[in-house]
């Protein structure tokens, strides 16, 4: 692991990256994506992972790991890809950096919230996949990690990612549920998380931008 990249270091971490534990970690491939994303949130991990097929590039930023578990599957538009991995989180970053140990990826601690300072050059394609829901504050406080990665992106290059809205969305009564657990815990930090406020920022940093949802899950990509 490379170290810690953010300018403030001492800042308390978000609650929402505590979750991820080792033993969280364990299980997060089939309990958060396979059943909660299937059934609960109603936006499969496929739907995801279609998305990194259509937008990953040979030059690949991930903030926000989780597991590794897309980076694992997708396809990448050549053998040896240039893949960097950065979260808050070193749990995530071990258990990513393993599996994807074939990529040999650099790896970061770093918080997204904090201007990122890594010196490297830039990147195609930065993926930003089940992160925004998890950081605190509103829709357009969260602004903050576009604004955060715009030194690390190439002219031309894109961003992509998912989220999990709530202000307008319509939920099931299981989601309803989790989406009041989550908060509480603070796991979560989303009831203030909209279509319009996602894309509102979007539109703030990118040139051109685009969102599609699926159950409660928003899947978009932008370009600088």
């Amino acid at each position: 692991m490379k170290g810690i990249i953010s300018r403030n270091s001492s800042r308390t971490p978000w609650s929402g990256q505590a979750l991820y534990t080792k033993a969280f970690l364990s299980v997060y491939d089939w309990f958060a994506l396979g059943l909660h994303c299937r059934f609960i949130w109603q936006c499969p991990p496929s739907h995801v992972l279609e998305l990194y097929n259509q937008h990953i590039s040979r030059n690949h930023l991930d903030i926000g790991v989780g597991t590794g578990y897309f980076l694992d599957k997708c396809r990448f538009p050549m053998e040896h890809p240039r893949l960097v991995l950065i979260d808050v989180n070193p749990n995530s970053l071990a258990v990513a950096q393993k599996r994807l140990e074939r990529y040999h990826p650099q790896v970061y601690r770093g918080d997204i919230l904090e201007p990122l300072c890594i010196n490297t050059p830039g990147f195609d394609s930065i993926g930003l996949s089940h992160l925004l829901h998890c950081l605190p504050g509103t829709m357009d406080t969260k602004g903050i990690v576009f604004q955060n990665i715009m030194p690390l992106l190439n002219p031309g290059g894109v961003v992509f990612g998912t989220t999990f809205l709530y202000e307008g969305i319509k939920r099931n009564p299981l989601a309803n549920y989790m989406f009041w657990w989550t908060n509480l815990l603070g796991f979560m930090t989303n009831k203030q998380d909209s279509m319009d406020g996602l894309a509102r920022n979007l539109k703030r940093y990118f040139s051109e931008s685009h969102i599609e949802l699926r159950g409660c899950g928003a899947l978009f990509w932008a370009l600088k």
